[in-house]
């Protein structure tokens, strides 16, 4: 992984400089594995994110907001009670392990002086937050619970000492020599950069493979020597934090990776970069365990109506027979005298084919000649009524399944504060049952929070992501004379320009933002239609979220995250 040990120690360093002797004025828990600490150091308010995600667990700065619950959970309120209004000593990183420690020092409820010790371990999908009473070594609470029944070597519980994770016993690679690197590995082994992660603590698989890329034919001259180096370029924090793009597929590291060949986004900060890192994809995974539910259900839907037009238009196949239907019935009333009961077909002449060809008619053999053809007669009424309805059901259930794969690209595009908007909208539908409440009372309708964009040249851009936002924003806060832009016949968002007169480049912002938010964000030259608020329509009794318009332009953009992120930090 890309915050291994080494990684660990520049994010430390980088911690220190900011927050030591600052003050720890809030604390917040906005998801299960997650705590955000408010501290004021140097005069400023920075918000530094501690996670024990199983797939993102880090430590670092964050400038991104975070929705809080509306009840903390109990670990926050015992982080409030024992940290909350105390000041950060010290941290510091235990040897080169992905373990930081912060010292904290305060009063208790007695007054007198506590030291307590807030211990981070990132350790993949084992990754947890620890408080600890220092004086007595024992835990106070977790924010991930683990008994011996997992854990042998240590239990991470209430009232356990806290012990450290077990040693590795691995050579510190800020301490190695050439000699010990060269002890160490085997150069007829062959696999070098394997060698280098089994016996070199904090040492992750890709900086040994930049290791090996570096030494060009890694031999006992190269390797050590540039192992050496790349150490030293982390200890004297000579660093460039950088995303590395390499089809596709995103790396983060202290420096840019040579190996990983492609696009390369540096930062000054390593916060600034795991921001931007980030971004989305914690909450994209919160939004996919939270939302599990609704999501299968909107598929299990959209998939429901699309058989049902099948269905639907192989009845209307059948219907536009009806004519066929009609011909044979006349057919077999002229042909009585010829036909038997019990035979399965005639052949008798189409006096309406100008050729004058005989047709063969299928006969049902346990029904008389005059049976059969009142059975002809009677499926051409049939069908005849038929049409009209089945091109009423397959138009009802093509609006169904459009509205479903709408709410499916919702889902995908959702924070994890827009998912109850979504679900409140199928329970107002009837798709899903309303949710017991403990307490027995229905929530107060409050107004949708939407998301607000800024663009170049500071102009508002409001974003609704879901049905009740849209309409919302579309059919009650937008002015009459304001600008609104959606996805031309694809599913996607709401967007209005808070102007009358917006700039080109600010229309063009506002289509980026339109085609992020849409189910053509991974497309190009996406068409984004756009016109004044008074010219979109809500017809009566439609969908949530469903609207006409008219007198549009449309302007074609390609998606960009980087410019979305510009946007929303404006």
């Amino acid at each position: 992984m890309s915050f291994d040990g080494l990684f660990t120690k520049a994010m430390t360093d980088e911690l220190s400089r900011s927050l030591k002797g600052g003050r720890i004025n809030k604390v917040h828990q906005p998801y299960k594995n997650e705590v955000i600490l408010t501290i004021r150091a140097n005069g400023v308010n920075h918000k530094l994110l501690l996670s024990a995600h199983p797939s993102y667990a880090r430590v670092q700065l964050t400038n991104e907001a975070y929705d809080n619950p509306s009840e903390p959970p109990m670990f926050c309120m015992l982080l409030r009670k024992h940290i909350e209004g105390h000041i950060l000593e010290d941290l510091y990183q235990v040897e080169t392990d992905r373990l930081i420690i912060f010292e904290i020092k305060g009063r208790n409820e007695l007054g007198d002086i506590s030291y307590k010790q807030l211990i981070v371990e990132i350790m993949g999908r084992h990754s947890n937050i620890v408080l600890v009473d220092k004086t007595r070594n024992i835990i106070l609470d977790s924010i991930k619970h683990v008994s011996f029944a997992i854990n042998s070597h240590r239990a991470i519980l209430p009232g356990q000492p806290y012990v450290y994770p077990p040693e590795q016993h691995k050579v510190n690679p800020f301490k190695a020599s050439e000699e010990d690197i060269l002890r160490k590995i085997d150069f007829n082994s062959g696999k070098l950069d394997r060698q280098l992660v089994d016996e070199f603590a904090g040492i992750s698989p890709l900086f040994a493979k930049e290791v090996i890329f570096q030494s060009g034919i890694a031999n006992r001259t190269t390797l050590p020597n540039t192992f050496i180096g790349l150490v030293n370029k982390i200890d004297a924090v000579e660093l460039v934090p950088s995303i590395m793009i390499n089809n596709g597929k995103e790396n983060f590291y202290l420096f840019p990776l040579d190996h990983l060949k492609g696009e390369v986004k540096s930062f000054f900060t390593l916060s600034e970069m795991l921001d931007r890192f980030y971004f989305g994809k914690a909450e994209r995974d919160r939004v996919k365990q939270q939302g599990h539910d609704i999501e299968r259900l909107i598929v299990n839907e959209k998939e429901k109506n699309e058989k049902k037009i099948e269905k639907l238009q192989t009845t209307l196949i059948d219907a536009e027979k009806a004519e066929q239907f009609q011909r044979y019935g006349e057919l077999l009333t002229a042909n009585l005298y010829a036909a038997k009961k019990g035979m399965k077909e005639i052949e008798v002449l189409d006096y309406y084919d100008e050729e004058g060809r005989t047709v063969v008619i299928e006969l049902d053999p346990r029904k008389t000649p005059s049976e059969n053809a009142q059975k002809y007669f009677s499926r051409y009424q049939k069908a005849k009524n038929s049409i009209s309805v089945v091109i009423e059901q397959i138009e009802k259930a093509r609006e169904e399944a459009a509205y479903f794969d709408n709410l499916l690209q919702q889902v995908q595009s959702a924070a994890p504060k827009d998912l109850q908007e979504i679900r409140e909208e199928l329970v107002e539908g009837g798709y899903i049952r309303e949710r017991q409440r403990r307490n027995g009372k229905k929530p107060q309708n409050a107004k949708p929070v939407l998301d607000l964009f800024q663009s170049s040249d500071g102009t508002d851009i409001i974003v609704g992501k879901n049905n009740k936002q849209n309409d919302y924003l579309t059919n009650k806060l937008a002015a009459r004379d304001e600008i609104w832009l959606h996805t031309k016949d694809i599913p996607g968002s709401h967007v209005v320009i808070r102007s009358k007169e917006p700039s080109d480049e600010t229309i063009r912002e506002a289509a980026a933002l339109a085609a992020y938010f849409s189910k053509a964000r991974n497309s190009s030259s996406v068409p984004v239609d756009f016109t004044k608020v008074r010219f979109v329509k809500k017809p009566s009794g439609a969908k949530p979220g469903y609207v006409i318009y008219e007198n549009q332009q449309t302007v074609y953009i390609t998606p960009d995250e980087e410019i979305v992120l510009k946007l929303k930090k404006n």
